[in-house]
Formats: C-alpha cells, structure tokens, sequence
C-alpha cells in the first residue's frame, strides 16, 4: 500500500513493523526485535508491572529467550488506518525450559495457548507493547508433568 509518490502509507508501514517484530522474535534475535522499538518503548506485561525503556524490554527478551523455547504462529495482525494503533493475535507453542522469576519451577513443560498484543507504532518503530493471554491456563500447563 504505497501512496501516488511511491511512499508507504501509516497503516503499511505500522504492519510491516509489527510483521518484523515477530519474526525477529520467530528467529530468537532479540537485538533485532529492540532495535524495531523507540527508546522510551512501554511495556505492560501480561499481570504484570509495565516496564519503560529498551533496556528493560531487553532484559525481558533475555530472560524469555533463556527460560522459554517458543514460537509463535497464526499471527494475525490489524492496524488502525492511521497507523497508530495495531493489535495482533497468535499462537504461541513452546517449551518452559528453565526457572523463571515469579513462575513456578519449570520441569521443561511443553504447552500451547492463545495470546494478544496490542501496539503503538510511532515514526516506524514500535512505542508500546502491550501483552495479553491466560495465564492460569499457562500455569496448569507447565505444572502438568
């Protein structure tokens, strides 16, 4: 979706960074998932505390890319006409590989379940990220054995 001067429109270029978002995650590059997000990115994890900033969005790649094998498929993404807002839902499939913080111990379960995400994309970079799934029905998951 190109406007008459060959450009993107907002819409366009708000999916393609979101597409690239989850294939960097799909590719278990971190880095290139940060580097696909503005440096005051916001991140409300799912139950959790809403982080600021690409160090602590780093930080929480790490920490899921060591404790988490996963992928994530049937990724369905929307955007606003504007570009402005985006929200994707997926199919995550993994295996809890190590000890998380706050989780319980991990006995290198393998589980699946739904998941969402909501986006605001700025300037073709990524300025919020916000995480939804069950995650008690996580829980009974990884603790079935």
């Amino acid at each position: 979706m190109s406007g008459p001067d060959g450009t993107q429109s907002p819409q366009a270029r708000a999916l393609a960074t979101v597409r690239a978002y989850y294939e960097a995650l799909n590719r278990h590059d971190p880095a290139g998932a940060v580097a696909l997000l503005t440096e005051d990115v916001v991140h409300e994890l799912n139950q959790g505390p809403r982080e600021v900033g690409k160090a602590a969005f780093r930080e929480f790649l790490q920490r899921m890319e060591y404790c988490y094998d996963e992928r994530l498929h049937d990724i369905f993404i929307l955007c606003s006409p504007d570009g402005t807002r985006a929200a994707a839902e997926y199919m995550v499939e993994g295996e809890y590989t190590a000890d998380d913080i706050g989780m319980p111990p991990s006995r290198r379960a393998k589980n699946a379940a739904p998941g969402m995400r909501y986006f605001c994309p700025r300037d073709g970079r990524i300025q919020r990220v916000s995480d939804h799934y069950n995650l008690q029905e996580w829980f009974s998951q990884v603790a079935e054995t």
